[in-house]
């Protein structure tokens, strides 16, 4: 639109000051016959632009002029370019818009703030929407520490707490850069070569090594982050299970996943002769491999993806015996 294109010209000559028609066509991809139309336009609307002729020419703003949109400082571009990169506005069909923006807003940003915009954008992502299993925010105390070894591409060393047992842990990691998932800090970073994703509050010390982080060539902060986050997700998602259950293992099976069922319905009220067919949830594919402990008693009817992985459990467990012992 060109009441963005007048607003992006008009920042552009108070940011660099007199700057000739052709380098303004080349900042906002138009030409230089339209660049001289939004001089004008500029001049008709009461602003005090101007033109000089000759080699040393160009446009300028009369000197000590300023609008109301005041130039930004390295931190809020650094605030500024964290915010617009919320995946929100992907999911609002904005997507393109967005980067459109940030596009005109870092044509205009001062030279020396360009990098800090262009590294706030690809080491730091705001997600709006929770994991399933909704974790909430925590204070962050070695959060500093944490953005000085993202945005200094330093290695870091720190104790780390995992959730599932509480025993602190060593750890010398690669920063890619930090995500903010519904107020929840995460670090995504390389532990031996390999992507790991750490709770930011779980990080019981933090220290910024002087050594230059090894990140893996070619590998950014949004590759990385995309793939933990579909780990985690699959995870979390449950898998439902049909199976078909023995009549003299229905009494045991029932006291142990009888928790897991989704249709309790169908349990018969009194002695049945029939095998039983139940349907339950599970966590995930792992979860639900417990099943193989009934042996043949349970049948897995569905998901195929869990028949194929009991049949190779099981398969591997015959290979450990492969003929029959003498009993004397």
């Amino acid at each position: 639109m060109r009441s963005e294109r007048l607003l992006a010209l008009l920042l552009l000559l108070q940011t660099h000051g007199q700057t000739s028609a052709r380098e303004l066509a080349e900042r906002l991809e138009v030409s230089v016959r339209t660049v001289m139309r939004d001089v004008e336009a500029l001049s008709a609307a009461g602003v005090p632009v101007y033109t000089e002729r000759g080699a040393r020419g160009g446009i300028a703003l009369v000197p000590g002029y300023r609008t109301d949109v005041s130039g930004l400082t390295a931190d809020e571009t650094r605030a500024l370019f964290v915010l617009l990169s919320d995946s929100a506005h992907a999911d609002l069909g904005l997507g393109q818009a967005m980067g459109s923006a940030l596009r005109k807003i870092m044509a205009v940003l001062p030279e020396v703030h360009r990098p800090d915009a262009d590294l706030a954008s690809r080491r730091v992502f705001i997600e709006p929407d929770r994991w399933r299993t909704g974790a909430a925010p925590a204070p962050v105390p070695e959060l500093a520490r944490l953005q000085d070894a993202v945005f200094g591409d330093r290695r870091l060393r720190g104790h780390y707490r995992p959730g599932r047992d509480g025993s602190e842990r060593s750890y010398t990691l690669d920063a890619y850069g930090l995500v903010n998932k519904a107020g929840v800090w995460y670090l995504v970073a390389d532990h031996q070569a390999r992507p790991k994703l750490f709770r930011a509050d779980r990080l019981v010390t933090a220290r910024v090594l002087p050594e230059q982080a090894r990140l893996r060539p070619g590998v950014e902060l949004q590759h990385v982050w995309q793939d933990l986050r579909r780990e985690v997700e699959n995870l979390e998602r449950p898998v439902k299970v049909t199976v078909r259950v023995a009549a003299d293992s229905l009494t045991r099976f029932l006291l142990v996943h009888q928790t897991d069922l989704i249709n309790a319905e169908d349990i018969p009220d009194g002695p049945d002769t029939q095998a039983t067919e139940l349907t339950l949830r599970f966590h995930s594919l792992g979860h639900a491999t417990i099943l193989l402990a009934f042996g043949p008693k349970v049948e897995v009817i569905d998901p195929p993806e869990l028949r194929n992985a009991l049949r190779e459990a099981a398969q591997a467990t015959a290979a450990l015996y492969p003929e029959t012992v003498p009993i004397e």
